[in-house]
């Protein structure tokens, strides 16, 4: 398997970290973002919207970082990390959906402008970063992994990498105890590799 890559980039953080913590045997393969790599004919013919991560495995292509989570886990037949159960299958979902979601528009797009320059609103973006992590600190009072299971399962995975690294977006996560305890419970998981800080937003300050 060969995973298409970026190091500063949340998304393609989350599929490195789990392909890392279930074993998977992968060649990661970094992407010149820089140079516009992502947007040559030959990557486009892997994913058409030009982003990373990417992941092959033989004849099979898949696009998009949640969706590479599930591949690896129905792949290696890991339900201990995706749930089998109609229940627990739908706990898991639903916070992939957050992080493609809130997530996605919360603390990644206000690390977006400090790390990449983009132009959101960072007072919106913020903004949005406490809202969903107000919910999360909520969510995790009382239990250690974000699905309400007993170990933790790829919507922690999938939440983790921009979570982790807010701060470089100048979203402070002192205030979230029950959030940060989970963040040092993922990073001792056996297996665990970290996202490249970058000197940026709160984190300049650490």
């Amino acid at each position: 398997m060969q995973l298409y890559h970026f190091p500063l980039s949340g998304h393609a953080h989350r599929a490195r970290l789990f392909l890392s913590l279930i074993g998977a045997e992968v060649e990661v393969i970094d992407v010149d973002l820089g140079a516009g790599e992502h947007k040559q004919p030959d990557y486009l013919k892997l994913n058409r919207f030009g982003q990373v991560p990417v992941l092959v495995d033989g004849d099979t292509v898949i696009a998009d970082s949640n969706a590479i989570l599930v591949y690896a886990a129905k792949k290696f037949g890991r339900t201990d990390w995706l749930p089998d159960s109609a229940a627990e299958a739908a706990a898991v979902q639903r916070w992939l959906s957050v992080a493609a979601g809130q997530i996605a528009f919360g603390p990644a797009a206000a690390r977006l402008i400090t790390v990449f320059g983009a132009t959101f609103s960072p007072d919106e973006v913020i903004g949005r970063a406490h809202d969903v992590l107000t919910v999360i600190e909520a969510e995790l009072a009382g239990r250690d992994w974000i699905a309400g299971r007993q170990k933790p399962s790829v919507a922690d995975v999938a939440l983790y990498s921009y979570i982790a690294r807010a701060p470089e977006g100048n979203v402070d996560l002192s205030g979230y105890p029950e959030v940060n305890a989970w963040l040092s419970r993922i990073e001792a998981l056996p297996g665990f590799v970290p996202l490249p800080r970058t000197p940026v937003g709160l984190a300049a300050a650490a």
